[in-house]
C-alpha cells in the first residue's frame, strides 16, 4: 500500500510546460522517434503505451517557458544547427508548430487507419487533425516554423497557437497502430483530451500510467512500445520506476518498455541499474548523456533512457543520436559525454 500511495502522489505538482523543449527533452525525444520508427520495419500493427503523457504539446512563447528559456538552450540550437543525426527528429518538430510532447511525437509517427501507401510513394505526407479525419498535404510544403521562431501563423498569437491542431511529418506507422496516452493531473489531462478528441486511434485515460501497466498490458497487437517519462519528484521514484517496469514487463514481456531518468549523482542511477538487474529482466541497455560530471545533487547533469528489448541496432542508432545532441547543446564542461550501457545481456 506504501508503494501505491506513492505513485498516486507523484507528479501532482510538476509543470513540464517550465521545461519544455530542454535538453532533456530533445534527448529523449529524438530516441523515442527512433524507436517507434523501428516499428515500421514490418506491417503489423502495433501499440504504444504513454505512461505520463502531460498535455500533449507546449507553447515555449508562453510565460512559462520564457520564464526559464530552457528551449532556447535546448531545441532552438538544435533546429539552429540542425545535426544530421537529428534531422528526422527535428523535421518533425519543425512540422508540429508547437514543441510536441511524446503523445504528439508518437501520433505524427502514425498512418491513420485504412490509408495505403500510394500518398507516400509519390511524395505525400498525411496530416493529422484531432478531431476530424485524416488529410493529406505535400511534404515539400512550407512546414510551421513556430518553434524557432518563423512565420508561422500557429506560433503568431495566443489564441491561433492553443487552437491550431497539429500537423504531422511523414508517417511511418502502419494501419490499425494504436496509442494509448495516460495523465493523472487533472489540469493537464483536459488539453490532451482536446487534442485527440475524435481520434480514433487515440485513447486518453484519466488514471496513473503505473495502474495502466496492468490494465492495458499485453495489447491486443501483440507487439508494441511502452514510453514511461515520469516527474521524478519522489525521492524513491527509482524504486517506483523499477517496480513499474517488473509490473509491465511481468504482462508484456516481448515488448519493447523505454523509461526516461534524470542524472543528479552517479551512486542513485547505478543503485536503479543494480536493482534492475536484479529482477531477472533480459535485455536492458541505458544510453546516458552527461552535460558534465554527476557530482551536484541539485543539478540535472545528464539523463538518460532505459530500454528493455531494444530493437535491431537500437544501441549504435542511440548513441550517435546521443552524441549530437551532446554536440548541439554541450558547454564542454568538465565530465561530459555519452554512455551505453549493457544492463541485462539478452
Amino acid at each position: 500500500m506504501a508503494a501505491r500511495s506513492a505513485i498516486a502522489a507523484v507528479g501532482m505538482n510538476y509543470r513540464h510546460a517550465y521545461h519544455a523543449g530542454n535538453f532533456a527533452d530533445c534527448f529523449k525525444h529524438a530516441l523515442l522517434a527512433d524507436l517507434v520508427d523501428a516499428f515500421a520495419r514490418k506491417p503489423t500493427p502495433y501499440f504504444v503505451l504513454d505512461t505520463h503523457a502531460g498535455v500533449g504539446r507546449y507553447d515555449l512563447e508562453d510565460d512559462a517557458a520564457r520564464r526559464t528559456g530552457e528551449a532556447d538552450a535546448g531545441i532552438r540550437r538544435l533546429l539552429a544547427s540542425q545535426p544530421a543525426p537529428l534531422r528526422r527528429y527535428l523535421d518533425l518538430v519543425r512540422s508540429l508548430g508547437l514543441y510536441p510532447g511524446s503523445p504528439t511525437l508518437i501520433r505524427a509517427l502514425m498512418r491513420p487507419a485504412g490509408a495505403n501507401l500510394a500518398g507516400e510513394r509519390h511524395g505525400r505526407c498525411h496530416t493529422v487533425m484531432p478531431g476530424a479525419g485524416p488529410a493529406s498535404t505535400p511534404c515539400d510544403a512550407e512546414p510551421d516554423k513556430g518553434v524557432d521562431g518563423g512565420p508561422s501563423a500557429a506560433m503568431t498569437t495566443g489564441a491561433d497557437r492553443r487552437a491550431r491542431p497539429p500537423k504531422s511529418a511523414p508517417m511511418l506507422m502502419r494501419p490499425a497502430d494504436r496509442l494509448a496516452c495516460c495523465e493523472l493531473h487533472p489540469e493537464d489531462v483536459i488539453p490532451l483530451r482536446r487534442l485527440f478528441h475524435h481520434d480514433p486511434q487515440v485513447e486518453v485515460h484519466f488514471r496513473s500510467g503505473w495502474d495502466a501497466l496492468k490494465a492495458l498490458l499485453p495489447p491486443r497487437e501483440k507487439r508494441g512500445l511502452v514510453f514511461i517519462d515520469p516527474p521524478f519528484e519522489s525521492q524513491d521514484e527509482f524504486a517506483v520506476v523499477t517496480e513499474g517496469l517488473k509490473r509491465g514487463h511481468s504482462r508484456f514481456s516481448h515488448g519493447v518498455f523505454a523509461a526516461w531518468y534524470p542524472i543528479k549523482q552517479r551512486a542513485a542511477v547505478r543503485g536503479f541499474h543494480a536493482n534492475l538487474k536484479m529482477t531477472g529482466i533480459r535485455d536492458i541497455i541505458a544510453i546516458e548523456l552527461y552535460l558534465r560530471a554527476p557530482t551536484n545533487a541539485e543539478r540535472l547533469n545528464g539523463c538518460g533512457l532505459l530500454v528493455i528489448n531494444p530493437p535491431y541496432r537500437f544501441a549504435e542508432q542511440g548513441q550517435a543520436i546521443a552524441d549530437a545532441v551532446l554536440r548541439g547543446l554541450g558547454q564542454d564542461e568538465s565530465g561530459a559525454g555519452v554512455d551505453v550501457i549493457r544492463i541485462a545481456d539478452e
